[in-house]
């Protein structure tokens, strides 16, 4: 019986550690444009294998390429990760794509795909200055380096100028097939899926997870939908339009704070959004408030007001570096900026079509007072009857713009212009009295 338990025990214990022994593998797949969505997803890829003790990344790469400084903190990343990380190109590793393949460990390839074309070009698909091509030559150069690989041929994947013998035609930037790639040490072997490349390593069972993203990351990207932006850039300006134009109420105000957080934060954490971009746009909404409420008129404060919200609203839609659109593709700026328009245009039509189809509306109609007031009936719209106040003269007590109070005599009554900005202390005329305020307007000499 004492051996009978024993045996169970081994057999339960080895069972166990094998389980324990089968290495774990983390799936990536970087199928798209290099842009700061990318980068984001790689790095919160790699924070997963830490956190589940991957023993193996698996990078699956089908791009293009894409933004050069996205590409290179990519690189780094996986230069820095610890435990081994293997791409595998299914397709294509063109531009940055194959800076991020050249920084891991090893290259597999599947049949047709190539590798290399690493030239930076500009969004009209210009080669860039020479002061980008010399630093993708660089950190193509020294990531082959770092990895065993050689960096003349990771540097004429850049410059088509470098002289390779019979590897580069002079004059064409190298692109590797797989039997080339394979040839001069870019790709270990051509595999056509995981399963293979995990058996060349030696490694028959093991556990694989494919990463994706967690449901707050897909709410983030939901926002980053250029759609989704135009709604929230439509509610932004929409609720500080009717704040200005209702002090005090507190909601509209509120859904534009609102908007502007969830407008805000899925740029900034995918890093598109850089903080001057963000501090930019609430120095617009502050001089905006401060033309409507302090500063008369509308001029510089204003004006300003309005480039630097909707021109934050815009950049922090694209890649820039701090001003410079060089690898800004075209498309992204005029969607860009079609989108902040769009928000804009929205929002004026929600405050006038809407707003007639509101007081349209039977929810209306059932709290406001649509009964006509007739004189014939006894009715009066003037509130100062009996003091006829039309001709008199005062001055005005508060600043008026346009609406505020004046003082007549020894008495103080709510006062307001036909639109233009009266200061304290100005002397002014009553011109109309119907209603609860006195229409006035100023008698300066200069009026």
């Amino acid at each position: 019986m004492l051996k009978k338990s024993v045996f169970i025990f081994l057999l339960f214990f080895s069972i166990q550690t094998i389980g324990q022994n089968i290495p774990k593998v983390l799936h990536l797949k970087v199928q798209s444009t290099i842009d700061p969505r990318t980068n984001r997803y790689t790095e919160l890829g790699l924070q997963k294998a830490e956190e589940i003790n991957a023993d193996y990344v698996i990078l699956e790469l089908d791009t293009y390429g894409g933004a050069l400084n996205d590409a290179d903190e990519i690189r780094t990343r996986i230069l820095n990760y610890e435990k081994p990380i293997y791409a595998f190109i299914n397709k294509d590793a063109a531009s940055a794509g194959a800076l991020i393949s050249i920084a891991c460990d090893s290259i597999y390839m599947a049949s047709g795909s190539s590798i290399g074309a690493a030239t930076v070009v500009t969004q009209d698909g210009a080669a860039a200055p020479d002061k980008y091509q010399s630093y993708m030559r660089s950190i193509m150069r020294s990531t082959a380096e770092a990895k065993g690989r050689n960096p003349q041929i990771a540097e004429g994947m850049v410059d088509e100028d470098i002289d390779l013998d019979s590897i580069a035609t002079e004059g064409k930037v190298i692109t590797f097939s797989v039997s080339e790639a394979m040839k001069y040490g870019f790709c270990e072997a051509q595999l056509e899926n995981i399963d293979q490349i995990m058996a060349r390593s030696g490694i028959d069972e093991y556990e694989i997870e494919v990463f994706s993203l967690s449901t707050a990351d897909k709410i983030i990207a939901l926002f980053l939908n250029p759609a989704v932006s135009g709604v929230l850039i439509l509610i932004i300006i929409g609720g500080i339009y009717f704040e200005l134009q209702t002090p005090g109420v507190g909601f509209p105000i509120l859904a534009s704070v609102i908007a502007a957080i969830l407008y805000f934060t899925p740029y900034y954490l995918n890093g598109l959004a850089e903080n001057w971009e963000i501090i930019a746009f609430f120095l617009g909404v502050i001089l905006i408030a401060l033309e409507v409420f302090v500063i008369p008129g509308f001029g510089i404060a204003g004006i300003l007001g309005l480039i630097l919200t909707l021109g934050s609203l815009v950049l922090v839609m694209v890649n820039n570096d701090a001003l410079d659109f060089s690898f800004v593709k075209a498309d992204d700026l005029f969607y860009a900026v079609v989108t902040t328009l769009a928000g804009l245009i929205g929002s004026f039509m929600i405050v006038f079509v809407g707003g007639v189809r509101l007081t349209e509306s039977k929810a209306f109609q059932r709290i406001a007072l649509n009964d006509v007031q007739e004189t014939n009936a006894g009715f009066s719209s003037s509130f100062y009857k009996s003091k006829l106040l039309v001709g008199k003269t005062g001055i005005a007590k508060t600043v008026l713009r346009p609406s505020g109070r004046v003082e007549i005599g020894d008495d103080i009554y709510d006062a307001y212009t036909r639109g233009e900005y009266i200061e304290s202390g100005t002397s002014i005329e009553v011109i109309s009295d119907e209603g609860t305020s006195l229409k006035v307007k100023s008698i300066n000499p200069e009026s």
